[in-house]
């Protein structure tokens, strides 16, 4: 019973994938310090939320509605909140989830094993098959002011206002597939 019970762990053992890395699911938005979230990214803290979209697709989106003429599309973007002048800036991010898949590693230690081969060659373990990776793609969004760093801040006045602000710009992105209705939106 014991050799039955080790030769089942075994295969499933052999069949099973180890995550390694796991990009996190988020349902609406998440503020989070960004240096928490990746590295990389500003101490501030971030409205993040998970893009659908292709890459590029909310560049486009804040280009056209905000009519920036690519510039400073990325940085410094301004907005109004109750006779009140903000700044918001974004990143594109993609976070992999990467799990590693043990059948062609052991199937080739088995095999360099059969063969007598003192050197491990490998014959079915390649990166694409060993190392899956998988991504999540993500926007995140960092808001200023003249004089405060950090608009997100959890004791920041005005985090409420902000936060639906931001939400509703996100609503809007996801929304909207044809970026020029925005302009007449806005009018």
């Amino acid at each position: 019973m014991k050799k039955i019970t080790i030769l089942i762990c075994g295969i499933l053992f052999s069949f099973s994938c180890i995550p390694l890395q796991v990009a996190p699911k988020i349902s609406d938005y998440k503020t989070v310090k960004g240096k928490r979230f990746k590295k990389g990214l500003p101490k501030k803290t971030l409205f993040v939320f998970e893009d659908p979209k292709a890459v590029g697709e909310f560049y486009d989106f804040i280009n056209t509605k905000y009519q920036l003429d690519d510039y400073y599309v990325y940085v410094e973007v301004p907005f109004q909140l109750e006779d009140e002048g903000y700044y918001f800036s974004f990143y594109e991010i993609d976070k992999k989830n990467t799990s590693l898949n043990l059948l062609p590693l052991l199937f080739d230690m088995g095999l360099n094993a059969a063969l007598g081969n003192e050197d491990f060659e490998t014959y079915t373990a390649t990166e694409d098959n060993s190392i899956a990776r998988k991504g999540n793609f993500y926007i995140a969004i960092e808001v200023f002011s003249k004089t405060d760093k950090d608009c997100l801040f959890e004791n920041y006045q005005n985090q409420k206002r902000v936060l639906a602000y931001l939400r509703a710009l996100k609503e809007e992105y996801l929304s909207t597939h044809n970026y020029n209705e925005i302009v007449f939106k806005n009018e």
